[in-house]
Formats: C-alpha cells, sequence, structure tokens
C-alpha cells in the first residue's frame, strides 16, 4: 500500500527560493512527493504556474508564508512568528492589501540594508540588488545573501546570515510585521486555515513561548508544524505534546529554498491522517490536482 509524501512548505522564486513555480513542482515529483505546498513569503504569485506543471497524480495545496508578530501581552515582548496559510481566497480584499503592504515593506527594508552595507563599503550596490528582483515579488534576506556571494565576501548564503544579515547583526533591520492575531483572522475569513511553522526554533532566534501557543489556539489557529530541519528530537516531541493538548493538526514540512538552502524538498514530511483533517477544515480554495 502507498502511503502518500506531503511537503507543505516549499519556497519558489516567486520569493527567496531559486526554483521557479514549475521547477518545485518537479523537484516535487522526483522526490516522490503526492502532494506539495506552494508557500512563498506574502505572495500567491507562483499558485498559477505551479498549478499548470502538475503532473497526473500530484496535488498542489496553494498556500503562502506570512510575515506575522506576537506580542506577549505579559512581557510586551516582541517576536516574529511564521505563519503558514492555505486554501485560502486568494482575492480576498483584505488579504491583497496587507500582503501588497508587507511587500513594500520587504523591498524597503532590504534597500536600507543594502545601502548599509555600500556606505560600509561592502561591494554591494542597492540599485543592482533590486534591479535583479522580480517585479513585486516579497524582498528577502537571502536576495541580499546572494549579492554577497556573488561580491564574493561569503561562500554561500548561511556564510551570508552568519556574518552580515543575521538578526543582531550591523546590517539587519526589522520588519512591520501583521499581528498574528490579525493575520489568523484574514485568513479563517477568506475560507483558509494557519498553521504555525516551525514554532520552537530556538536556533533561529527568539521563539514564542508555550503560553502563546496556547492563546493562538484559542484564537483560532489550527496547526503547527512539528517535524521542521530545525526542530530538534526533543523540541518535536514537545511541540507535538502541545498540539495534542490544543487539539491542533501536526504537519511536517522540508521549508525547501531550492540551493539557498541545504534542506532536500520532501526531508520532512506530513502524516496523510493530519493532512486530510487540515483540508476539512478550509473552505476558501481548492486543493489543485493534475
Amino acid at each position: 500500500m502507498h502511503l502518500m509524501r506531503i511537503d507543505l512548505h516549499t519556497h519558489s522564486n516567486a520569493s527567496d527560493g531559486t526554483d521557479s513555480p514549475a521547477e518545485l513542482v518537479d523537484a516535487a515529483a522526483r522526490a516522490g512527493l503526492d502532494v506539495v505546498a506552494i508557500t512563498d513569503h506574502d505572495t500567491t504569485a507562483g499558485w498559477e504556474q505551479a498549478a499548470k506543471a502538475l503532473r497526473p497524480g500530484q496535488t498542489l495545496v496553494p498556500g503562502a508564508e506570512l510575515s506575522t508578530v506576537s506580542v506577549d501581552p505579559r512581557t510586551g515582548r516582541h517576536v516574529s512568528v511564521h505563519l503558514l496559510a492555505y486554501l485560502f481566497d486568494s482575492t480576498s480584499v483584505a488579504l491583497v492589501a496587507e500582503q501588497s503592504r508587507l511587500r513594500a515593506e520587504r523591498r524597503t527594508r532590504l534597500r536600507g540594508m543594502a545601502e548599509r552595507m555600500a556606505a560600509d563599503g561592502l561591494p554591494i550596490d542597492p540599485d543592482e540588488v533590486m534591479a535583479a528582483l522580480p517585479a513585486d515579488a516579497p524582498a528577502g534576506r537571502p536576495h541580499l545573501a546572494q549579492a554577497l556571494v556573488r561580491a564574493g565576501k561569503v561562500v554561500d548564503v548561511n556564510q551570508a546570515f552568519a556574518e552580515y544579515l543575521g538578526n543582531g547583526r550591523g546590517y539587519y533591520l526589522p520588519r512591520q510585521d501583521t499581528p498574528v492575531e490579525t493575520a489568523i483572522d484574514m485568513i479563517a475569513d477568506a475560507g483558509g486555515v494557519t498553521v504555525m511553522a516551525h514554532p520552537f526554533a530556538r536556533s533561529r532566534g527568539a521563539t514564542i513561548t508555550p503560553e502563546v501557543l496556547v492563546e493562538l489556539a484559542a484564537h483560532g489557529l489550527t496547526g503547527v508544524e512539528v517535524d521542521h530541519p530545525n526542530h530538534d528530537e526533543a523540541t518535536r516531541a514537545e511541540v507535538r505534546g502541545l498540539a495534542d493538548e490544543l487539539g491542533l493538526v501536526r504537519t511536517g514540512s522540508s521549508d525547501y529554498h531550492g540551493t539557498n538552502k541545504t534542506i532536500a524538498i520532501g526531508a520532512e514530511t506530513t502524516d496523510p491522517a493530519q493532512f486530510e483533517a487540515l483540508v476539512a477544515r478550509a473552505t476558501g480554495s481548492p486543493l489543485v490536482v493534475g
């Protein structure tokens, strides 16, 4: 009996991956995936091309990864939260407006970081960095990391983040992201479902507390990413236990970015029963079947 292989977190070059949406679908097929979600940052621009590239038997989950922020009411602490949204109506007026604002915010931020580097004498031309971006694409730090690689300042994207672009480094600039509760509401209003990506990936920086996850579950969060390359076994057990307590759907995903990260597509997968539970709660946009 064939067990469906499902990866619910991947990126194309519609945001900060290196594969085109069609190449992403091809990579999923080569990896033996039956189901793949396209979850570019703050955009749905890759949906149509990915859908057209599907092979017979492949299923595409239309989605996006939203840039949000959590503010802990007990401490006032701000934490960046990556919110995966699936199967929502991409024409929702409120959602379209917020994604447009976020894309503009990302471009302003990227130019600001590039200008800081140029002012310090690094071989970065802000105009060239911005000109290399696809029109209206969400600009991300990986785009600047690639410019550093091309300039010979670093050997790869990981070194660029470690030495120049990480939170706390001199060239890092924050974003004005959507409050996570607002994003959950917007996606729900658009008929979609939400899953918190890598909630306790502490190697990536500050994370939310378990108490905040409890509150977001009560607010309408649908699921949580348990199996992710940045979660070790102890963290997976912790998140899995919380998910079961809170009635959250549990997902697993690679967070594939093409050659911008070393992780392979399909390296982490979602249990088919959990996937069915996730889909059952969505009404905004259907799965696309090849």
